[in-house]
């Protein structure tokens, strides 16, 4: 579990990486999108993956490790927006609170990766990357049927929840796509 725990963390640290130099070039204008309008480019960005693993073929030439980072901070933008109330006219946002946000909600799903790993025994790790893509895609179609539903649940996790498994599932497939890599280049 230790290497996992590395492992993750060093990802996370990538996603926080671009997640603040991204809000250096834009700031914080994606405070105005209301939460629908963050899981739909959720979406987007997993059937972009999918797409690609199915087709073998990129032509526009951002990598899947990227289109993961995205899912890892659009997740985590969800969950501050989420924490927040919602969108706001205000999008201006100091770095320092912002990146301290993000850090508690990445704390907190890291938190939830250890316990879950814990009561099953990093399955992940014997999952195809193409599966964890399709349980993000069913994970993001839930989250969208509960926003449908005002937010409402009779017996399921809500949306918060869903965003947590989608930010591991995506730093899941960040890892195997590294140890691939790493693979590859010692042959």
């Amino acid at each position: 579990m230790e290497k996992t725990v590395l492992q993750y963390e060093s990802c996370l640290a990538e996603c926080r990486e671009v997640f603040e130099k991204k809000h250096q070039d834009y700031g914080s204008a994606w405070r105005i999108l209301r939460l629908s309008s963050l899981t739909d480019q959720m979406f987007i960005k997993a059937s972009r993956i999918r797409s690609i693993e199915e087709k073998g073929e990129n032509k526009v030439g951002e990598s899947i490790e990227g289109e993961y980072r995205a899912l890892v901070n659009y997740g985590l933008m969800a969950l501050i927006q989420f924490d927040m109330g919602g969108p706001s006219e205000d999008v201006d946002m100091e770095s320092k609170e912002l990146l301290s946000r993000f850090d508690k909600h990445g704390q907190m799903a890291r938190s939830l990766m250890l316990a879950k790993n814990h009561d099953y025994g990093e399955a992940w790790r014997d999952m195809r990357v193409s599966s964890i893509t399709d349980l993000i895609l069913m994970k993001l179609l839930r989250i969208k049927q509960i926003e449908d539903n005002d937010g409402l649940t009779i017996i399921s996790e809500g949306i918060d929840s869903n965003y947590y498994d989608i930010i591991n599932y995506a730093l899941f497939s960040l890892i195997k796509l590294s140890e691939e890599k790493e693979k590859v280049a010692h042959l």
